[in-house]
């Protein structure tokens, strides 16, 4: 007689955006997932190509692949994900985890995942990616460095596509999303916003050394690996004129951090405050090269003055 098991479920919530060249790979990289049983939820932002065809197709294949309705124009990777996360019910299952469109996930990436958060009380799981290109270059991207205090304020946990939750956390996400209202609009990136209200909220999160996925790259990442001293000038650019700041500010909005001091720091939008700002310079940022980045910066702010926010 055959041995039922019944294997952890999990809802997987992935956006596409004029993906048909790479969704199928990556569809697949999801049901060949071992020891998991997952349903996969696609949103299709208003595509050129037949991406939403495809995956309607995919859905008449495989009973655990769900579409939902189709028509909206959401102009970026968050709203497409925070619709998702607004709209799909995670009461039935045990996890959620997102999903980009164009990545390829080892088989074992949930399992490991449901193992930390089952058995070490982790309420959510990020973790390292190998980046590659179509020419054959590959690289990890490390993001397992200690958390800081203030660290979710300026970055992320990782790319959100190696992101897995407890049903629990995905409900106090999902309540929050449907109650935040229009300061929503002005979030820039899912992951770095979910990263922010976990570690504000409490929540216990956990960044694997180990790589789950190789994180695909090419001219039609929305915000990619982000390796070399070009991102890095395009960096510093963001940041003095005033856009990255601006960014960090409004997020905080959303999610009410706006009494942490590194926040009242650019409120106070003067050269003490900058200044006072770049001594917070390890507890801003995890990795050690990004927290000597984060000093030089507020100290270039520091000198040319305050940052005009309009």
């Amino acid at each position: 007689m055959k041995l039922m098991i019944d294997f952890p479920t999990a809802a997987i919530l992935l956006a596409a955006y004029n993906g048909r060249e790479w969704i199928e790979e990556q569809l697949q990289s999801i049901l060949n997932q071992k020891n998991v049983d997952v349903t996969i939820y696609v949103s299709v932002d208003l595509s050129s190509d037949n991406t939403h065809q495809f995956v309607q197709d995919m859905s008449r294949i495989h009973e655990n692949i769900k579409v939902l309705p189709y028509g909206d124009r959401f102009g970026g990777a968050a709203p497409n994900f925070f619709r998702l996360i607004r709209d799909v019910d995670f009461s039935t299952y045990d996890y959620v985890a997102l999903a980009d469109q164009d990545d390829i996930w080892n088989v074992d990436k949930l399992s490991n995942a449901f193992k930390k958060l089952s058995t070490e009380d982790f309420d959510a799981y990020s973790s390292n990616v190998i980046a590659f290109w179509d020419s054959g270059k590959n690289k990890l991207i490390n993001k397992a460095q200690q958390q800081r205090e203030f660290d979710y304020l300026f970055e992320s946990a990782g790319p959100g596509c190696t992101f897995v939750f407890t049903k629990e956390f995905s409900m106090k996400l999902n309540d929050k999303l449907l109650n935040i209202g229009e300061d929503i609009k002005s979030v820039w990136m899912h992951d770095w916003f979910i990263y922010s209200f976990s570690r504000s909220s409490g929540f216990k999160w956990f960044v694997d050394e180990k790589p789950s996925m190789n994180y695909r790259q090419h001219l039609s990442n929305q915000v990619g690996s982000n390796i070399g001293v070009a991102a890095y000038l395009k960096r510093i650019k963001l940041i003095t004129n005033g856009t990255w700041f601006r960014k960090v500010l409004n997020q905080a909005k959303a999610l009410n951090q706006e009494d942490l001091v590194p926040i009242k720091l650019l409120l106070l939008n003067n050269r003490y405050s900058y200044f006072r700002l770049a001594m917070l310079f390890l507890q801003c940022r995890r990795k050690p090269i990004e927290q000597y980045f984060f000093f030089l910066v507020c100290i270039l702010v520091c000198i040319k003055g305050p940052i005009k926010y309009n």
